[in-house]
Parts: C-alpha cells; sequence; structure tokens
C-alpha cells in the first residue's frame, strides 16, 4: 500500500526501534525506499526529543510536502523548562518539517511564536504542523469536563492500552466533532488561528480498535 500511495504522495513514517544503534540502519531502509522518516528509540518513546542528527539535511525552501526530506515529531514538551525554551531548541535546527503539538503545558502556541519555528536557522522556510487527536480524546486538554468517565459521555468508549490519560471515542459522534471543528473555539480553529501550515490528525483508525478483538 505505502509503494503505491508513494508513487504520486510524500510518505512520512514515524518508526520505533529497540536500540539507538538501530536508528542509522532504520533511516537508511525507508530513504532506499523514498520514504521520508522520524525514527525513536526507548528514550524517546513520547516523542520529547530533538535528535542531534538530520538525515537529508538542506538549504530548500519547504513550500509543500513534497519538497520535504526530513522532519521532527516533537509532541511532548517534557525536555524543556519553558515554552521560549522549546522554541529556541527546535529553532537551531534546521529540520525541514516541524511536527509539535498546539499546545506547550496547556497553553497555545501564538501565530508569532509558530512563524518564529518556520525559518531553519540557514535561513530557508520550512513547514510546521500541529498534532491533534482525531480519534481519542485526552484528559489532560483543555475541553476535558471533570465529571467525564467511560461512556460519560457515550462516546468514550474505551480506555487506551499503554495511555492512562487516553481514551478511543466514538468520532462520528456529533458532540465530538463539535469540539474538533466547525466552530471558533473548535480544536481545528484553534491551530488555523495560530497560523500553522496543516494538521497531523492521529488515531484515524479509532474503529478498529474500537470493534475489533483481534
Amino acid at each position: 500500500m505505502l509503494q503505491q500511495i508513494k508513487t504520486t504522495e510524500k510518505v512520512l513514517v514515524s518508526e520505533f526501534v529497540a536500540r539507538n544503534i538501530d536508528i542509522q540502519e532504520a533511516y537508511t531502509r525507508n530513504y532506499t525506499e523514498d520514504f521520508i522518516c522520524f525514527v525513536r528509540a526507548e528514550d524517546n518513546y513520547n516523542y520529547h526529543k530533538i535528535p542531534d542528527n538530520i538525515f537529508h539535511s538542506n538549504a530548500t525552501n519547504i513550500a509543500s510536502l513534497s519538497d520535504v526530506q526530513n522532519y521532527l515529531y516533537l509532541i511532548s514538551n517534557d525536555n524543556f523548562e519553558s515554552k521560549n525554551g522549546m522554541i529556541n531548541a527546535i529553532s537551531e535546527k534546521n529540520f525541514d518539517l516541524v511536527l509539535i503539538d498546539l499546545f506547550y503545558d496547556g497553553d497555545e502556541f501564538t501565530r508569532e511564536e509558530v512563524n518564529l519555528l518556520k525559518t531553519k536557522p540557514n535561513g530557508s522556510q520550512r513547514l510546521v504542523i500541529a498534532y491533534m487527536s482525531l480519534g481519542s480524546a485526552e484528559n489532560y486538554r483543555y475541553y476535558w469536563q471533570t465529571d467525564w468517565r467511560l461512556n460519560h459521555p457515550s462516546w468514550i468508549k474505551k480506555k487506551y492500552e499503554g495511555y492512562d490519560d487516553e481514551y478511543w471515542v466514538e468520532f462520528w459522534e456529533k458532540e465530538w466533532q463539535d469540539i474538533i471543528y466547525g466552530s471558533d473555539s473548535a480544536y481545528l480553529n484553534k491551530i488555523i488561528n495560530a497560523g500553522f501550515d496543516g494538521v497531523y490528525l492521529d488515531n484515524v483508525e479509532g474503529y478498529y480498535f474500537l470493534y475489533h478483538n483481534d
């Protein structure tokens, strides 16, 4: 399937390897297949570290996904003492695309802050993409209500194994969709207003995990 897609679209891949010494081989294998890859090992399981090495680093102005040769997947801020510290750390690296959360410790990135991240230290432009989980609700998000729990609301259906703060949802239900998009206060609109170049939709396979037991 990925082989077919890559003939017309850029494919970004996230890989997990058991050991740090396997990272180089994972990058090599993916780039051999023309996949743009981000590789992490156990010490970066939650996507909180910025790698020192950038594969296929370049000074190209990145105007679209078709231009991307590498990317940074950084959706946790555990490694940074402040939002400015995180911005500065990212700004020191020449990644073509930066994937981050809309929030730093509950505080939204502003349009001005996102714009700062759109220029690489070598002077060329890059894309900045926001992470958003479509198929799961996270109990540390701004939208979470204190009385929410499994099956209340009814569309919160199942614990997300391996993530204590997360629940699979029936993402087709209107109440959840109203949280995600369609109004000035919706999650997607917050991302648009902050000036991100796009959105990475995670957990879109939620239906499978809700209704398949194999």
